[in-house]
């Protein structure tokens, strides 16, 4: 599924227009990533939590020279699904 679809969706679930389930999207988004850059949580109760996690410096090898490399360190964003999420995926059809 990708945004397009997203969309259809919510906007055929919720009665509204497409430009505005866009719209939607393109706020929830917004708002998670910002959050983020901040360094905040977001937490969506049911479907999971969003969250900034740390990695640190490392070595690393060139897979084509076989040469060590330096990885710097960087800040990566992490999904951890909720407990409702987890059920809904893993019940059988």
């Amino acid at each position: 599924m990708n945004k397009a679809d997203l969309v259809d969706k919510i906007a055929a679930a919720s009665g509204i227009s497409k430009t505005s389930a866009s719209e939607a999207i393109d706020a929830l988004v917004d708002g998670v990533t910002t959050s983020l850059k901040k360094g905040e949580r977001v937490t969506l109760v049911g479907f999971g939590t969003f969250a900034v996690s740390q990695r640190r410096a490392r070595n690393g090898r060139n897979p084509q020279t076989g040469s060590v490399i330096k990885i710097a360190a960087r800040k990566v964003a992490k999904f951890t699904p909720g407990v409702e999420l987890k059920k809904a995926v893993n019940k059988s059809k």
